[in-house]
């Protein structure tokens, strides 16, 4: 009841000091957008308005003129630099956090339904069907934009339960969604994006066509007002030789298969008669190169096909099977507090007790401070001249830009995304509303190919879906995106009505900055990280409230739960984040 007070009072507080936002050029603004719709409809040459359905009422469209060509030179004068610092800067914790509770309740007023639009459809072009894309989509306003999704993936992939995948835990179809599912008025195109021309607003794409044995290709152009560049990372290699030829990575439902059957063909291989126990001991190693999430939770998941399946299916290869985890750094699992680390590294090393077998084993052993330097058929080289030799590598070492990215980049190269990849290092720098610097306030990015700036993020599933979320909105609202100073620098997002209602949330956000014509940025909320360590047993570092990075004795507050409490509270995240009620039943189901 005391949270629903306190939320009240800032709805209150937030509309009755709206007004007092409400500048001349506000007012300005709002009589150019009105007159200049009455004489679009009033002249003889203005367009035919075109007579759409929706849901609930019928919705008349009038093409109109670019708003921000008449009142940028007037917003220029009065959104001052003092302005949009005081924007931009993080909003108070409890506030945020209000905000985004409050956005779990938000709708559209319904006087902002009723109301006509007066711009036909953008054309708004998504790449990617990643974490960022998938929230993005079931968000964004389709009766707004013409929505047209371009990927070579046709389904949303739950990317944190690929490890289970990779040895039977779940199935793939339990970690999926199609794409067509999350947003049936938008478009998809199975393609690959190879080339974008911000100039022109216009993308290069190759499609493969398959039939029997036989695959052509086709080439084809996509033109876009607005482009939404979520294409996401690729496994990075750093240049090791043999990586490519003799590693698997874990990104895509691909992958996890391609691991299930080496693990497979690695057992099967070991069970053939006349194999020494010398070949055996090779087959059976599994290295693991990275020690981040991805590789410690696959090294959980196949310690527990080792422990539960391995006595049933293999009980006479048990004793020959190692994991080898190599790491370059010297601890694992560098977003998790000391304390964490030490408990993963004690659950993953712990010693296996196989009754039926009368069998003891502790197959797991960590390999940290070790870089490598090659990989070949056989074996794993590293810098300090020593070796191993394995029958399956997974290589989960860090991620790196696909190429699209660095082409994008490029082709910006000779605006302000030059100088700002001084900070984001080959992913596309965006400033704190997702707009591309240098793309004009057409492009936006988020995810593992972008970076902030001012305040560069994990890359993470968490950060990315919450940056679909928030970018979806601010596109469905209505708010000048790409308004320009007379300077032809990038304003903020304008809020172009100020008399259209606002949600909670947005409420909230505009008190918080004690600005309201301006939209807030993007701001990330920290939920924590987990990691199954095997066994029934996971870590889960919550955070209960941030820190402060101008402040070294002012550190984040984080619950740390371990042991089965901590597998619970995995499991019951990992049911929440499932995209449907369906893909909820069939982890059930699996588990």
């Amino acid at each position: 009841m005391r949270f629903g007070i306190i939320i009240l009072a800032f709805s209150a507080i937030s509309t009755s000091t709206s007004n007092a936002f409400v500048t001349p050029i506000t007012r300005a603004t709002r009589l150019i957008s009105a007159s200049t719709a009455l004489n679009d409809v009033t002249t003889d040459e203005s367009a035919e308005a075109i007579e759409t359905e929706s849901k609930d009422t019928t919705v008349t469209e009038v093409p109109l003129p670019d708003v921000a060509d008449h009142v940028a030179p007037a917003i220029s004068k009065h959104i001052s630099p003092d302005r949009i610092e005081k924007a931009t800067k993080p909003r108070p914790y409890p506030l945020f956090l209000a905000e985004k509770t409050a956005s779990v309740f938000d709708f559209s007023p319904a006087s902002a339904k009723e109301k006509p639009r007066v711009k036909a459809k953008e054309r708004l072009v998504v790449l990617g069907t990643g974490w960022g894309a998938a929230a993005f989509l079931k968000d964004i306003d389709t009766d707004k934009y013409d929505v047209t999704v371009i990927s070579p993936r046709n389904h949303f992939v739950f990317t944190p339960m690929l490890a289970g995948a990779s040895v039977g835990t779940v199935e793939y179809r339990s970690i999926t969604r199609p794409i067509r599912e999350i947003n049936k008025k938008a478009r998809y195109l199975e393609a690959a994006a190879t080339d974008i021309d911000p100039k022109t607003n216009t993308i290069s794409c190759i499609s493969i066509v398959c039939e029997g044995n036989s695959c052509e290709t086709g080439e084809f152009e996509v033109n876009y007002d607005r482009l939404l560049f979520a294409v996401g990372a690729q496994t990075t290699t750093f240049g090791t030789p043999g990586v490519e030829e003799y590693c698997n990575y874990l990104k895509q439902v691909g992958d996890a298969q391609l691991i299930k059957n080496a693990i497979v063909n690695c057992f099967e291989q070991a069970g053939l008669p006349d194999i020494s126990d010398e070949k055996k001991e090779k087959e059976l190693t599994f290295a693991i190169v990275g020690a981040g999430p991805t590789g410690i939770e696959f090294a959980a998941e196949l310690l527990d096909f080792i422990e539960k399946d391995g006595p049933r299916f293999y009980p006479d290869l048990l004793p020959f099977v190692r994991i080898k985890i190599i790491e370059a750094a010297p601890d694992i699992l560098r977003p998790f507090e000391d304390g964490m680390r030490k408990e993963a590294i004690r659950r993953l090393t712990r010693t296996i007790t196989i009754e039926s077998l009368n069998l003891t084993i502790q197959p797991l052993e960590f390999l940290l401070n070790t870089q490598v330097s090659e990989v070949s058929e056989d074996y794993v080289y590293f810098k300090d001249g020593n070796k191993i030799s394995y029958g399956s590598c997974l290589w989960a070492a860090g991620i790196g830009p696909l190429p699209i990215t660095a082409s994008i980049i490029e082709a910006l190269e000779y605006t302000e995304q030059k100088n700002a990849q001084e900070s984001s290092r080959g992913r596309l720098a965006v400033d704190p509303w997702l707009r591309v610097i240098g793309g004009e306030g057409k492009i936006f990015s988020l995810g593992d190919c972008s970076c902030i700036n001012a305040s560069p993020l994990a890359a993470t599933a968490q950060v990315a879906s919450q940056q679909g979320e928030f970018l979806a909105k601010l596109l469905s609202r209505d708010y000048l995106i790409d308004a320009k100073d007379e300077e032809s620098s990038l304003l903020p997002p304008i809020s172009i009505d100020q008399d259209q209602p606002k949600m909670l949330s947005e409420q909230i956000a505009s008190f918080s900055m004690g600005e309201s014509e301006i939209a807030a940025p993007f701001q990330y909320l920290d939920l924590g990280i987990l990691a199954y360590t095997g066994s029934g047993t996971a870590l889960a570092q919550v955070q209960v409230a941030p820190g402060d990075p101008t402040n070294e004795t002012w550190k984040p507050v984080r619950l740390q739960i371990t042991g089965k409490v901590g597998f619970d509270l995995w499991r019951t995240i990992y049911l929440l984040k499932q995209t449907s009620p369906k893909n909820v039943v069939l982890v059930t189901l699996d588990w």
